[in-house]
């Protein structure tokens, strides 16, 4: 039986995310439905990725009992509200990143998947890419002896763009991109919680952080440096130094395809893609598809590669550095 998918938002991301399907077999993923908050909307992306059906509201697509996953991919300033919406209507989840605005949120999320014994996964794509499953072997195999730093860049010039840089949009470096650094940190250090968090930024007038720096320090003098800004290019890469040598993952790093190994360079080529994508190296959102299918199949309610308790605290960090440097919302107050 093929996994039959609902989309949840006619943007980029979900446009990206219905190209990637498409690279995989039809036997496995069918998307069934698309919903957005016009009908008019849903309809020409309906058209645009050969999708029978077309919704004109969120309301429609929770009643359709012909979905195994919804795939939520509007702006994470609605997460919560419409995520709940679906939890709530016994819905399997897919949720894009990040997750939601703050930890508050998270855990409303969480404990609305678990009361209603659902699935429900943060789309940290990045997390399923054989990139980060190659660095998960060679670190369990000391393959660069014990780790005693981490380094991750992102950066991109986005200042001209009101989804990253205006406040109600749930706009900024760290919850855009920055996400993606701290999340990779927390994968080397299999999610262990960080002794201290150290975070120092730049605002734009709107309030929101343009560039910002979190230094994580874990047990056993191991740290980690993720800079993040949305003001100009960075490397966009991390690099895992151990005692044996370093394990550098190359740009892009969120959606990596070359790994260098104590010098030494593996690609893991993608597959092209069926339609134009907006965001780089895209087709591989099929891999986080891949993982929510595997999951089902297993009958388990959340991903290992990206756990809910991996969620909370990605989000319990972003809360802590957004705290330090001044970044307030206004989900941040209710």
């Amino acid at each position: 039986m093929a996994t039959r998918w609902g989309i949840c938002g006619a943007g980029n991301i979900s446009h990206d995310f219905c190209v990637a399907l498409k690279t995989l077999s039809h036997e496995d993923h069918q998307i069934v439905a698309v919903a957005a908050r016009s009908l008019e909307s849903a309809k020409k992306f309906a058209k645009t990725h050969g999708i029978p059906t077309a919704y004109g509201s969120y309301q429609e697509l929770v009643k359709d009992a012909n979905i195994d996953m919804v795939y939520i991919g509007v702006l994470h300033t609605h997460h919560l509200q419409v995520g709940l919406l679906f939890l709530n209507a016994g819905k399997n989840v897919l949720c894009e990143k990040p997750f939601a605005m703050n930890l508050r949120e998270v855990k409303h999320l969480i404990s609305a998947a678990r009361e209603n014994n659902v699935f429900l996964m943060e789309a940290v794509w990045s997390r399923c890419f054989p990139v980060y499953a190659e660095v998960g072997r060679l670190l369990s195999e000391n393959t660069v002896g014990e780790v005693k730093m981490v380094k991750v860049y992102f950066g991109l010039p986005l200042l001209d763009r009101e989804r990253t840089t205006q406040k109600e949009q749930g706009g900024g470096a760290l919850m855009d991109i920055g996400i993606y650094c701290l999340q990779f940190a927390l994968m080397v250090f299999k999610g262990e919680r960080p002794e201290s968090i150290h975070a120092t930024g730049v605002l734009l007038p709107s309030g929101v952080d343009e560039s910002m720096v979190v230094v994580l320090k874990f047990s056993g003098n191991r740290m980690a440096i993720c800079a993040c800004t949305i003001a100009c290019d960075l490397p966009n890469d991390a690099t895992i130094c151990g005692s044996k040598g370093m394990i550098r993952v190359a740009h892009p790093m969120h959606c990596p395809t070359t790994l260098e190994v104590k010098g030494k360079e593996t690609e893991f080529p993608l597959p092209e893609p069926g339609l134009p994508l907006n965001f780089n190296n895209s087709t591989g959102l099929r891999y986080e598809a891949e993982e929510v299918r595997c999951c089902l199949l297993k009958g388990l309610k959340e991903s290992i590669k990206m756990s809910l308790t991996d969620s909370e605290l990605l989000i319990e960090i972003m809360d802590e550095a957004r705290r330090q440097v001044g970044v307030v919302y206004e989900q941040d107050s209710q």
